[in-house]
């Protein structure tokens, strides 16, 4: 049996309620060189089971059980080791491929094999036709100077299985783990920009954004990961550009966190915010 062109790529962990749904729109791709790898994460719910009735009558959908949770970016790597396909194409068991998605995702990219991720978002400041390529520098000053264009969940993506292994796959931080490797490869390769409105992508109060926004995780993680970045040797931007962005960041993060203390009036939650950004009152102050 010849290797298929795209590997799509399931995690699940307790997602009976959307599973059926997300698995029904592969079927009903226009493009047929998939294979489904459906990774299970010790669910306790049906999950296992839907998944199975399908795997039964379709020889291109595979079913793995975790012997152990392995949580969520460890187990977006566990489904990609098992992977055969030239592109990985993720697709959250939340979520939806509508029909021409998948065709239209793999034909782009075979048309820009410069390229090693593909994603279809539209930002506002897209400002010419799709499909368009973005460079290292370009990407860059796009996420970090102007409204940004690297914040996307990884159902949008489509990745070169050549460069995910290169770079060892996600490194499973916490609600970043995604942003955090499509930062990695832009610094390094050209990113495809391919028309939006491919995939349904699901917001519901279970997602693991929602509980790191309530818990303001994903604005700490957020903050550190972006300096991290910008204070790297492999950032592409001139050095004038990162002085001005790290700016910017302190001085939004600085806002943020008197808008927490206003909204919350928890001086102790705030601060504990604060000092996991690692900046101090003054500091706090001096770049609001």
């Amino acid at each position: 049996m010849s290797k298929p062109i795209v590997s799509i790529l399931t995690t699940v962990f307790n997602r009976e309620k959307y599973l059926a749904d997300c698995i029904e729109s592969v079927l009903a791709s226009t493009y047929q060189d998939w294979e489904l790898i459906i990774v299970d994460d010790q669910s306790k719910d049906a999950s296992v089971a839907i998944a199975q009735s399908y795997a039964a009558k379709d020889a291109r959908i595979k079913v793995y059980e975790n012997k152990q949770n392995l949580g969520d970016y460890p187990n977006r790597n566990q489904a990609a080791a098992y992977a055969q396909g030239k592109y990985l194409k993720y697709l959250d068991a939340d979520d939806l491929i509508y029909p021409h998605g998948l065709q239209i995702m793999v034909d782009t990219m075979e048309n820009h094999p410069e390229c090693a991720l593909g994603v279809s978002q539209q930002v506002a400041e897209d400002t010419e036709p799709y499909p368009f390529v973005m460079a290292p520098k370009e990407a860059y000053y796009r996420e970090f100077l102007m409204r940004g264009v690297l914040g996307f969940p990884p159902s949008l993506a489509i990745i070169k299985k050549t460069v995910f292994d290169e770079m060892g796959g996600f490194s499973g931080k916490r609600y970043i783990g995604d942003t955090e490797f499509w930062l990695r490869l832009a610094r390094a390769h050209s990113i495809l920009k391919i028309e939006p409105g491919l995939v349904y992508w699901r917001e519901h109060d279970d997602q693991e954004y929602q509980k790191g926004m309530q818990s303001h995780d994903y604005l700490i993680n957020n903050f550190l990961l972006s300096m991290e970045m910008l204070n790297s040797e492999h950032c592409p931007l001139e050095q004038s550009h990162i002085t001005q962005a790290k700016r910017f960041y302190k001085k939004r993060l600085s806002r943020t966190i008197i808008r927490l203390l206003w909204e919350t009036k928890s001086i102790r939650k705030v601060k504990a915010v604060k000092d996991a950004c690692g900046r101090s009152w003054s500091q706090i102050l001096c770049s609001i």
